[in-house]
């Protein structure tokens, strides 16, 4: 293998590590936004109950559930609110309490008729009852009252208790039994004998009704089973919890069931995350390997969309999350508009399809926010089209909002959740979203095209256009110049057409590529008057050479003056290529005695580079055909075919067309739209006959030339400094 060779494989080789090296960058910056917590609203908040929240946390999207906090709140006021279940009154519980009575008061009776214990230790006795708790003040009652008068109070105290006990008397009313035991006793009796009745029957008296703790017990489960699970239902946007609200078990489930304080499993996401990247991933490098647009060959415009892409969906993963009306307002459809506007159609198409899917993945409502981002932005990539008028630009985002509106009706009219105002709002918000994706774009790819010096079609028009100063000043200084632009540019768009190139770029670049030509117009034969002397038989073939080739130079300067689009200036530099001045060669050749070793070949060469475009290729083919076109004047299809083909094979034999992607059908087509177009500017001239009436005195006096002057033809010169 030879050297250069080796070294244009090694050259490859590098290109494609490096744009391979930029798809693996692009893939992983885009997982890290997909799982990252960027988002400016966070997906999860460190709360707990009984915390205090520090902000406004508001539902990002509509949801009921099934709210199990809430259902358990309204079991629970079911359950209270069923009494307690009371057995009925039990007469066995009255005997023993009146028979307890009996006894205990028998006891008393036989204290009292102790003969042979002394007062302390009747005390004592009285102390060791147990059916009742006697203070020492109520013993000296008992102790003190007659026999009579005893008998009076026992009969008196079984009475009230079995008064009392008829009744029925559960646990909560046992203390107003008690409270009602004075107003039983007798009125015959004394205050200190009505005392004694009141603490003995008050001590006995107990619930006769018990609580059934089965049956109530039975009857809260019933009352709960009344209640059927609750929802919850939250609007996008409503606020869960204030700021400065202090967090209840119903407020944590909801932020729960919104995912906003528990997150979900990181190594499920992560892995689901990887996947959507890599088939997107895979998805760009196939098309541009299989597709190979013209972008793949600069590096830098790959930069440039990889750069936007990431800008792109970073904003929409920090800004959409968690939001409700948000993510129908954010302009994703601009990336897809810019990247048209800068570079093609289709490349807009395939990278907005991307992003569409990776912004909206894992957002809720992720399908319909899919189709939203996806479906508006073609369409307004293809509204946009090539992006010449700024007119383009509205209707594109007109587009962008009647496709986004549409996809709104088409999924959210059948949600019952999102009521009519919600809608209303969404489907303006898509109107907003369109407006402001086509207003961004036009930013966009101006700034763009500036700093990275890329050319768009509007200012490609911009430039064309017949009073730009740069024009005038050709026009002005050298109007042969411009006459000959204008017939290169309509050959070269033509051709351009039919290939598949841009054709745009190609007339405005033949317009402005012999724009040199304007600081010395007087050496070149275009903008000579016929009977001058031309200015280059007296100058030595070397600078008359310079001369010539000078224009080259003289054109970028005046570009970079008026501020031309850098990509006009390849025209300038390419559109002679490497080539030679054969013309001034020659004659340097026949000065040195027909010994072409004595000249330096190299002071007659074009400064190049040779062509690296299929654009700046066809204007050197459609200057060298327009040029021997003109110069030769060929008087049939077939001739002209022959000059167009021994254009092309010069150029090809020259090694011009080799940095270029033209292939032979492309050579071929322009071929064929070359002399398509040759043929109709050269076409022949019909020869008005002169007129030999007798006219009138008076006709004969009019100033006006006579019709066959019109028709006598000229000699045409031959340009033979500028022959390919």
């Amino acid at each position: 293998m030879s050297l250069p060779a080796f070294q244009d494989r090694f050259r490859k080789a590098n290109r494609n590590t490096l744009r391979l090296g930029l798809l693996l960058m692009v893939a992983v910056l885009s997982f890290a936004s997909l799982v990252l917590p960027i988002a400016l609203r966070p997906s999860s908040f460190p709360l707990k109950i009984g915390d205090v929240s520090a902000q406004d946390i508001q539902a990002p999207h509509d949801l009921t559930y099934a709210s199990d906090v809430l259902t358990e709140i309204k079991r629970t006021e079911a359950e209270s609110g069923v009494p307690p279940v009371y057995l009925p009154a039990d007469p066995g519980i009255t005997r023993r309490q009146i028979e307890s009575l009996r006894n205990a008061l028998a006891y008393i009776t036989a204290v009292r008729a102790d003969s042979y214990a002394s007062l302390e230790e009747k005390y004592a006795d009285l102390a060791m009852l147990k059916q009742l708790d006697l203070d020492s003040e109520s013993m000296a009652q008992i102790l003190g009252l007659s026999d009579a008068r005893w008998e009076i109070v026992q009969q008196e105290t079984l009475g009230v208790l079995e008064q009392v006990m008829r009744n029925t008397i559960r646990e909560p009313d046992l203390r107003d039994a008690r409270r009602n035991v004075p107003t039983l006793i007798s009125f015959s009796l004394t205050q200190e004998q009505a005392q004694i009745v009141s603490n003995l029957v008050t001590q006995l008296i107990a619930p006769n009704s018990l609580l059934s703790q089965e049956l109530t017990e039975k009857a809260r489960a019933e009352a709960r089973e009344t209640v059927q699970s609750l929802d919850r239902t939250y609007i996008a946007g409503e606020t869960i919890v204030s700021r400065g609200q202090v967090l209840t078990a119903l407020d944590w489930e909801a932020l729960e069931k919104f995912n906003l304080v528990k997150p979900p499993t990181n190594t499920q996401d992560m892995i689901a995350a990887g996947f959507i990247v890599a088939l997107n991933t895979v998805f760009i490098g196939l098309y541009f390997v299989r597709r190979r647009p013209a972008v793949v060959a600069d590096s830098r415009s790959l930069l440039v969309i990889a750069l936007t892409f990431l800008l792109f969906l970073f904003s929409a993963r920090l800004v959409i999350p968690n939001r409700a009306i948000l993510p129908y307002i954010f302009p994703l459809s601009a990336f897809g508009l810019t990247i048209a506007s800068l570079f093609t159609l289709e490349i807009g198409l395939v990278v907005s399809l991307s992003l569409g899917i990776l912004a909206a993945y894992g957002l809720p409502y992720s399908l319909d926010l899919t189709l939203f981002y996806v479906l508006s932005s073609i369409c307004g990539v293809l509204i946009l089209g090539r992006a010449r008028r700024i007119a383009s630009f509205f209707w594109a985002g007109i587009g962008i909002s009647g496709a986004g509106a549409a996809i709104i009706l088409a999924y959210r009219l059948p949600d019952t959740i999102t009521d009519w105002i919600g809608i209303a709002t969404l489907v303006g918000s898509s109107f907003l979203n369109g407006m402001a994706a086509a207003s961004l774009s036009l930013l966009l790819q101006y700034f763009l095209s500036q700093l990275l010096g890329l050319t768009t079609a509007l200012q490609l028009l911009e430039v064309s256009r017949p009073d730009h100063p740069l024009l005038q000043f050709i026009l002005r200084s050298a109007p042969g110049t411009y006459q000959h632009s204008l017939q290169v540019a309509n050959l070269a768009e033509q051709a351009a057409e039919a290939i598949g190139a841009d054709g745009l770029l190609v007339r405005v670049g033949a317009i402005f590529h012999d724009a040199g030509k304007a600081m010395n117009p007087s050496f070149f034969i275009e903008n000579q008057l016929p009977g001058r002397l031309n200015p280059h038989d007296d100058l030595d073939p070397r600078v008359s050479s310079q001369t010539i080739i000078s224009h080259v130079s003289d054109g970028v300067t005046l570009a970079k003056k008026h501020r031309l689009p850098p990509r006009l200036q390849d025209f300038m530099c390419e559109h002679h290529g490497t080539l030679i001045t054969r013309y001034q060669y020659s004659h340097a050749v026949k000065a040195a005695g027909d010994r072409p070793e004595l000249v330096n070949i190299e002071d007659f060469r074009y400064p190049g580079p040779a062509p690296r475009s299929k654009e700046t290729a066809l204007l050197m083919l459609a200057d060298g055909c327009e040029a021997r076109a003109r110069s030769e004047l060929p008087k049939n299809e077939e001739e002209m075919r022959l000059l167009i083909r021994k254009v092309f094979d010069f150029c090809q034999r020259e090694g011009q067309l080799d940095n270029t992607s033209l292939t032979l059908r492309d050579l071929n087509r322009a071929a064929d739209s070359f002399t398509k177009t040759l043929l109709n500017t050269h076409h022949p001239r019909i020869r008005y006959p002169e007129l030999q009436p007798n006219p009138s005195a008076a006709e004969a006096a009019l100033p006006f030339p006579s019709p066959a002057a019109e028709s006598i033809p000229t000699q045409p010169q031959k340009d033979t400094r500028q022959e390919p």
